[in-house]
């Protein structure tokens, strides 16, 4: 899925990663990212994701291949800028958190930047506003919530002022409120035209979110296109083991008994669903 005319933010060329001795656990991935999207990546575990991500964002070091970072291929002298601007949330907060306060633990980012003190707490005050957990400042966060935790992880990678931001399986253990709140954060970032990345089980949540999937299987990319287009071929689903999503399925078995019309384009959620249905009562 490649008819851009800008340049990548990030690009990935030929890449290759292996744990000590053990078989590819990526082969050969070739990935363009641009600016502001917003690209759910999807595929079963163990299909090579999460260290897709480590390895774009610098955590990992690839055996073969090159990442660029708009532009400049990344080599050791470079690595910190990539790690500055591609941050990651990971799935459990709690790998991520290490410092005794809310405070200490946002600022630890923008001080390994070496930036002057005015500009830290700048950014731990934005940071803090931006999650609404500024009441949280002096709180230890391992006695947080799970939502709470994840805010806090999420603050951590805002503080850093990353232009790329990588969710790996952010919506898992959170409950139904947490999730949605997850989400209305996801929409304000795409608004603001923050390019983001994030991998999830949870079909649903892909389809109505995502401009662009791209689906791993075997360590490799067997698919990259609109979710509407992965989701209607068979094939790509069954190899990387998922599902329809239920707006696709629903709206899928009424069209074929003619209850709506053939238009090319699926509603992705439930208030596209009903302003469809409200424009179809009007033209009636």
């Amino acid at each position: 899925m490649n008819n851009r005319t800008e340049n990548p933010i990030l690009q990935v060329k030929n890449l290759h990663f292996r744990y000590n001795d053990e078989k590819e656990t990526l082969k050969g991935i070739n990935l363009d990212i641009y600016e502001g999207e917003k690209i759910a990546v999807l595929g079963s575990n163990g299909a090579g994701k999460s260290t897709f991500f480590l390895n774009i964002n610098g955590v990992l070091k690839s055996s073969e291949g090159e990442i660029c970072y708009r532009g400049r291929t990344i080599d050791k002298k470079s690595l910190n800028e990539l790690r500055k601007n591609v941050g990651i949330v990971f799935q459990d907060a709690d790998n991520q958190i290490i410092a005794s306060t809310v405070e200490a633990e946002v600022s630890f980012g923008p001080m390994n930047l070496k930036l002057p003190r005015e500009e830290v707490i700048a950014r731990i005050d934005k940071a803090l506003a931006y999650m609404n957990i500024s009441d949280f400042r002096k709180r230890a966060p391992h006695y947080l919530s799970g939502g709470e935790k994840k805010r806090v992880s999420i603050a951590d990678i805002i503080a850093m002022e990353s232009e790329v931001i990588i969710f790996d399986e952010p919506t898992a253990a959170l409950d139904p409120l947490n999730a949605a709140m997850l989400e209305e954060v996801l929409g304000k970032m795409s608004e603001e035209g923050r390019t983001m990345l994030i991998s999830t089980h949870d079909v649903d949540f892909a389809y109505r979110w995502a401009d662009r999937a791209v689906v791993f299987s075997n360590g490799q990319i067997i698919a990259d296109d609109t979710p509407l287009n992965i989701f209607r071929q068979e094939d790509i689903l069954e190899q990387a083991s998922l599902k329809h999503p239920t707006m696709f399925d629903v709206y899928r078995i009424m069209e074929e008994n003619s209850l709506v019309p053939s238009q090319g384009t699926y509603p992705r959620s439930v208030r596209e669903f009903r302003e469809m249905f409200e424009k179809m009562e009007k033209n009636a």
